[in-house]
Order: C-alpha cells, then structure tokens, then sequence
C-alpha cells in the first residue's frame, strides 16, 4: 500500500443493523462527488446536511446527512465525506456500490489512518494509538490511548531528541577541525547531557509492562487449595456460572479464562486447578498448568477456606507471592464469625475477608485489586506513558547506541565513532514517531487497522 493520489471509500461503522451507518470518502474527487450526488450548491466545511442521496441511475437510495471536510484540516489532511445514512446494511452497501462506481476505490484497511501520518496530520505513535482508541477495555487503557493520541510519547520522545541533537551538534563541531581534541570540559558535559537522555529512555522503556497490562488486561491468577471457593468467586466476579461448581475437591483440572472489568482495570482473571498436595493423575496435570499460569502472573488472588488451616504452596509459586503482586482471601467469611483459622505463613500480604457465595467483602476485593493494578504504572509526571512492543524494541536500540557513546566518552574514544552511535540512537527515536521512510514496516503496522479507519 503506497500513498496515492486516488479518492478511497469504504463504510466506516461496523456492518449491522443500526441505527445510523456511516461511509466516508476522502480524496481530490471528493468535491466533484459531492456536487454530483447532492447538487451543485456547495457544502460547507464541517456542517451537516440534510439530503437525498441518488445513485448513477437517479434512485432514491436514503435521506442522510452529509458532511464535508475540506483539506488540509480533516483527518487524513485531504478532501473528505462522510455520509450518514440509516443504519440499513442494504443501504449503507448500495451508497458504498454507488461511489465506487463514481471512480472511488475500496479503500484498504487503515489506509485513512495512513493518508492521515503521511499527510503530516500525526506522527507514528499517534496512529497507534488511534487503534489502541478503538480496542481499549478499560478506563486505563482509554485514558492512556487518548494521551497518546494527543502527543505524549511525541513529546517525551522530542524532548529527547533535541538535548541529542545539541550534543552531536557539539560532536561534529570538533569533527569538522580533527586537529581539535573534545577538551576534558566538553566531555564533562557531554556525559551530563548523555546520562540525562539515558535517563528519560530508561523511564520510557519502563513503561512497556504497563503498556502491555493496558491492552491484553492485568493476567491475574487465582490460587489455592482444592475446595476453596475459586470457581465460586470467578463466577461471581464475571457475573454469571462460567465455572462448574461442586463439594467435591478438584472439580476444575483445566485453567479457565475470561476478562472482566474491575474498577478502571481489565483483568484476564484466570481460574486454575486446586494446589493439592497429594494430588490424583488428572489433578498433577491440572496443576501444572496452574504451575506454568503461575510463572507468568501479573497478580494472584490467593483463595484460602476461612475455616481450614492455611495449606502449603508449591516452593514455584511461594517465591513469587510478594505483598505488590498478591492479595490473600479469606473466603467462606459467611460460615466463620470470628477470625479466620488459617495463619498465613508469608508476613505482609494484604488481607480481605470474602464470601463468594454471598459477594461479601468483593468492593473491598475491588479497592485492593485497582491499588495494586496502579502501582504498575510507571511515573511520567501527570502524563500515561504505556509504550507498545515496536516503541520498545526502537527504544532498546536507542539505549546500547547511548550506552555505547558513553562508553567513548568516559574512555576518551573517536570522536567520529561517538558521532555515529549518537546518530543511531536519533534514527530509533526517529522510527517510534515515524520520522523514516520505512514502506514495509508501514505496510506491517497499518494493516491491522480495520476497513474505515
């Protein structure tokens, strides 16, 4: 996909029966299609019009409210339309239909998006976050998409950028006379500058585990003997009977997963196999894969029967329960008045009495939960900063070149090589915003953006 010069269509909203359906078009042609459709008097920019659309052979297709956008300041930065026709699939195809064969083309998935980056409307981190805008699943990630979307990255990552150029600007000064030696002063402040820039990546690439929990959802886990209510509090929790529920022991030998929104977080709430310590064949192989759930864990809801004595956890799963990653429930809190019998034996762990069968304790649960679900956002000032995996590995780079450079200057190295680490780190800022003429690694990104947009 390559940026062209042709008018693109597609249907915007997603394909239904709905109230309203939305087609865009954004092109040169747009003008030229919209006096044809709707008659030679003019639309004007960004208002709405109540019309009768008719196709190529004078049909009635609908009544709907056009809008115009006129380039430079629309979406993608070129002539656009947007028709709101009833929700109708049938309607909202034969509109479609109509402008293709008016010399519109279908356009390709997140080619408005892409005419938008191209055009200079946004920077690469922003077209990002346009998807990130539609996926999000939770109040967090929205937030931080919506950041994002309105330059955040883009100006942590041009703050960087700039004390870079001054430094090198400061390097190739001595490159140009190499009879001139980077004096120890200049070096002293080189390195100053350096570490600073080092710093503000290391703060960025901070924030790529948070990027992730916002977009896949917090992956918490909840553990405990067999019979302790985890199924019970997994239904309660998504609302309905996802897990079998039964008095006897070890009914789940399978890890069950679903997301739920709790508070402003997603969570990937993941039921595991009961940790028995004399476990039959089928409840060993249950608990492996609550073993391999373990490992991978972001937080642990650690169910424990409020009326048994505390049971032992496997070694694997005991080393990674810390008071920022676990919180400890005491279910069954409805058949126990007084204080629980169990006694944990990790100090510090946060504690919540609950009934999975009554919804006792769960707001307190909730509090808990967005507590720890927020301590894994890295500070950015008032700003969420949530990278993606791209930013990460261009961030990555940035750093072994900075890393590099300072090397050579604590070591009193070539000034020219110190230039050419210097100018490395510049390009891997330079691709997270976009600022390179990469058509693959566009064609890769753009292509997972929906039809529309």
């Amino acid at each position: 996909m390559s940026r062209s010069t042709d008018t693109i269509a597609a249907l915007a909203t997603p394909v239904g029966t709905s109230a309203i359906a939305v087609v865009r078009a954004s092109g040169p042609d747009c003008v030229a299609l919209a006096t044809a459709i709707f008659g030679p008097a003019p639309l004007l920019a960004r208002v709405a019009r109540h019309t009768d659309y008719r196709d190529l052979q004078g049909h009635l297709l609908d009544d709907v409210l056009v809008t115009f956008f006129q380039g430079p300041h629309s979406y993608t930065g070129e002539d656009s339309l947007e028709i709101s026709s009833h929700g109708n699939p049938f309607i909202a195809q034969s509109i479609l239909s109509d402008l293709l064969k008016r010399g519109c083309r279908v356009a390709e998935a997140g080619e408005f998006t892409r005419r938008a980056f191209l055009g200079g409307r946004m920077d690469l981190s922003q077209a990002e976050a346009v998807m990130d805008l539609i996926h999000a699943r939770s109040e967090r990630a929205l937030a931080a998409a919506n950041q994002q979307l309105r330059g955040s990255l883009g100006r942590h990552l041009g703050e960087l950028t700039e004390s870079l150029l001054l430094v090198l600007a400061r390097i190739e000064a001595y490159i140009d006379f190499p009879d001139e030696d980077l004096p120890a002063e200049d070096r002293r402040i080189v390195a100053d500058e350096l570490d600073r820039v080092l710093r503000g990546t290391a703060r960025l690439l901070a924030t790529h585990h948070y990027g992730e929990l916002l977009r896949d959802g917090i992956k918490t886990i909840i553990i405990g003997e067999p019979n302790a209510g985890k199924s019970s509090l997994l239904n309660r929790l998504v609302g309905r009977d996802r897990a079998l529920v039964s008095a006897e022991p070890g009914t789940t030998r399978d890890f069950i997963e679903e997301r739920i929104i709790l508070g402003p977080h997603c969570l990937r709430l993941i039921d595991t196999a009961g940790l028995n310590p004399t476990p039959a064949a089928l409840e060993k192989l249950g608990m492996e894969k609550t073993l391999e759930r373990a490992a991978e864990a972001d937080l642990f809801l650690w169910v424990l029967d409020a009326t048994r004595p505390c049971p032992t956890l496997p070694a694997q799963v005991v080393n990674r329960l810390t008071p920022a990653n676990t919180v400890v429930l005491f279910n069954k809190a409805d058949l126990l008045p007084g204080e629980p019998a169990a006694a944990l034996p990790l100090p510090g762990l946060p504690t919540i009495r609950i009934s999975a069968l009554t919804g006792d304790g769960l707001a307190d649960l909730t509090d808990v939960v967005v507590r720890h679900a927020d301590a894994f956002r890295q500070d950015q000032g008032e700003e969420i900063i949530a990278i993606n995996a791209r930013h990460a590995d261009a961030l990555r780079r940035a750093r072994e070149c900075l890393e590099t450079a300072r090397q050579k200057v604590a070591t009193q190295g070539e000034v020219e090589l110190l230039a050419s680490d210097l100018r490395g780190a510049l390009d891997a800022f330079g691709e997270i915003a976009g600022k390179i003429d990469n058509e693959r690694m566009l064609d890769h990104l753009f292509k997972t953006f929906c039809i529309g947009k």
